[in-house]
């Protein structure tokens, strides 16, 4: 009988043993929860850059194949399609980047304390009068249309 016992009290984990995982795994949780949040909110920013970028690239290609219509603006960039729009009616807000310090900037068009959630990117094109001036191209969140 003596034998038994010995066999069953050797299968499994005892109480202190569940505990002490059960209290890394919070500890893990607890570091790592703060750091995957701020990593997401910079994903969010690189992703509203990088339509910023899209929509800049958009403005010059319409201010290439046509420069006597690119500067009667405002347009609205459509991350969707990909387009410079003339109304922003049928545009869902694209923007994501909450007021988190430390993050993504570009430039002076979009800045690390903006909120531009759920915003969409106004476009202006400015042609130069001289032939030796740069075309300037203006951007700026706006809010959407329609919102997501």
């Amino acid at each position: 009988m003596n034998r038994m016992s010995k066999k069953l009290n050797k299968k499994g984990f005892t109480l202190a043993e569940l505990l002490i995982v059960v209290a890394i795994i919070a500890v893990l949780v607890v570091v790592s929860v703060p750091i995957f949040s701020s990593k997401l909110e910079k994903a969010r920013e690189a992703a509203d850059v990088a339509n910023m970028r899209a929509a800049k690239a958009a403005a010059a290609s319409m201010y290439l194949s046509d420069e006597s219509s690119a500067s009667k603006g405002p347009y609205y960039y459509d991350a969707d399609n990909g387009v410079l729009e003339n109304k922003k009616d049928d545009i869902n807000g694209y923007g994501q980047g909450t007021k988190t310090e430390g993050g993504v900037t570009y430039g002076d068009y979009y800045k690390d304390t903006m909120e531009c959630k759920g915003q969409i990117i106004e476009v202006t094109i400015k042609v130069p009068e001289k032939v030796d001036e740069e075309v300037k191209v203006g951007m700026e969140w706006v809010p959407a249309g329609t919102t997501k």
